[in-house]
């Protein structure tokens, strides 16, 4: 998402020990089976740890006891900041208590029409439930099962529907035309709504193909185009037509051959040429594929059920997949409130009303559910109990990966001495982290920070550019800053 890449972090084991050199091992000892971690010192002043970072801009931390509640340090942790995909969490929460820990999406092919002799006399819906990880392979299936069910050419139209969520074009309006992570969001939603483009140089020229591939399909889309443009820059266009997506890239930028994914703006026209394609390699021939504003109704010839919910959160927080948590808000806002959001906002804006109910977070004025749109603001001091509180009630901690802590080679740290489950969130010149800390001594932590130099943000945010000038830099500067934050608070209070 909106984040420059990583990058080599300062050892934390000069951190432990002041930066002198570890005792020597003589040679003929065995390795042992984890890294040594050499012994503790005084935890460092959170005021170097900061001047050090120098990142500019706000800061705010909050760090709790999970048993008491108790804050045990803060800095402007009532500073409302944009919490970047930390936001994530929160939404993983309200969709657990909305929908369920069980709760599917379901996709399905129906129709009002009958079957027989190979034809299907009637229309044919593919019909989304807003599951975000729908994929080609999924289709796959489906269209296997449709075959199966006998049909083999229909004598009606092929409607897609996505009514199951509202349309969203894309989750914030300040990315790059061509960035991925920037998701259109609907009730069918296929590949995360990404198409796949590729290129080779053939001679002067290049040949481009737009697919929607899986490990085993490569379905060829007309619905998104490609030309090669003779420019510098910028990288990329993009134009929005009636029912296609019109792309130009410029030469310059392409070398002999690769490839990447960009966003799709007709989801539902996307995820109907994929199926139609893959129809037609089970011998299945639709029509071109139309899109319905109606609820389909009538009889279900094949269904695809996504992973529980509970498989589906642990993903999206493992790899903050933006559209995974959108249509996970958006579900969870339509079945509160028993009609659908009329927008992304007022759905974020119901989620936000919901945790200023269910936790007290009086500060929370989120704009959406990935955290990807940086109007979205929350106090650390917020955020951190919201952390505590969900990790006593034993419904978010077990969702949360183990946090890794590096040395200065960017090698993680088999035994760093602490264990950290928690969630990243980085925009550009936006860097949060919240979640929990178990300390040497067994004492368990709950914490949330973020830095945030906006005004730098504001100066690349739109830009049509993968990596801002200084970006990955200080993202860099920002994840060892929060490593050395963690070994304090672990020191300090174990």
């Amino acid at each position: 998402m909106d984040k420059g890449p990583g990058g080599d972090r300062r050892s934390v084991l000069r951190l432990l020990v002041g930066g002198g050199a570890l005792c020597a091992v003589p040679a003929c000892a065995e390795a042992p089976e984890r890294s040594l971690r050499p012994q503790q010192r005084p935890a460092q002043p959170a005021d170097r740890i900061v001047s050090r970072a120098g990142l500019g801009g706000d800061l705010s931390y909050a760090v709790m006891d999970m048993a008491s509640g108790n804050l045990l340090e803060g800095r402007g942790g009532n500073t409302p900041l944009p919490p970047a995909s930390v936001a994530k969490t929160l939404t993983g929460l309200y969709a657990l208590e909305i929908l369920g820990g069980a709760y599917q999406f379901r996709t399905r092919l129906m129709t009002t029409g009958t079957v027989a002799d190979g034809v299907l006399r009637g229309d044919l819906v593919l019909a989304g439930g807003g599951d975000p990880l729908l994929d080609t392979d999924n289709l796959a299936r489906m269209a296997a099962d449709l075959r199966s069910a006998g049909v083999q050419r229909i004598d009606g139209r092929f409607h897609v529907w996505g009514g199951a969520l509202p349309f969203v074009e894309q989750i914030a309006n300040d990315q790059a035309v061509q960035a991925g992570y920037n998701a259109t969001v609907s009730g069918l939603n296929l590949n995360f709504n990404r198409v796949h483009f590729g290129w080779t140089r053939a001679g002067s020229d290049y040949t481009v193909t737009m697919d929607g591939r899986s490990d085993r399909h490569r379905p060829a889309v007309q619905m998104a185009r490609m030309q090669v443009a003779n420019r510098a820059s910028p990288l990329y266009t993009y134009t929005r037509g009636q029912s296609q997506d019109v792309w130009t890239v410029a030469r310059g930028a392409l070398g002999n051959n690769g490839s990447r994914w960009l966003p799709v703006r007709h989801p539902e026209l996307y995820a109907g040429e994929v199926f139609r394609a893959l129809g037609a390699a089970q011998g299945v021939t639709l029509p071109a594929p139309q899109v319905t504003q109606s609820p389909p109704g009538g009889q279900v010839l094949a269904e695809h059920r996504s992973k529980v919910l509970t498989e589906v959160l642990r993903d999206a927080l493992r790899f903050s997949t933006n559209i995974t948590a959108e249509a996970i808000g958006l579900m969870a806002s339509s079945v509160q409130a028993g009609t659908s959001p009329r927008s992304l906002a007022a759905s974020a804006g119901q989620m936000s009303d919901w945790a200023r109910a269910r936790y007290g977070m009086s500060s929370a004025r989120l704009v959406d559910h990935s955290g990807l749109g940086a109007a979205s603001r929350v106090s650390m001091i917020d955020l951190c109990n919201m952390f505590r509180r969900a990790g006593q009630e034993g419904v978010l901690r077990g969702l949360l990966r183990e946090h890794p802590l590096r040395d200065g080679n960017g090698n993680i740290l088999s035994n760093p001495g602490i264990d950290v489950r928690a969630k990243t969130g980085t925009l550009y010149f936006v860097s949060a982290l919240g979640g929990y800390v178990a300390a040497p001594g067994g004492r368990d932590l709950a914490f949330a920070m973020c830095s945030a130099d906006l005004t730098r943000r504001s100066s690349v945010a739109g830009g049509q550019t993968d990596r801002p000038d200084g970006t990955a830099a200080w993202a860099r500067n920002a994840r060892n800053m929060q490593q050395d934050l963690l070994f304090r608070w672990a020191q300090a209070h174990s």
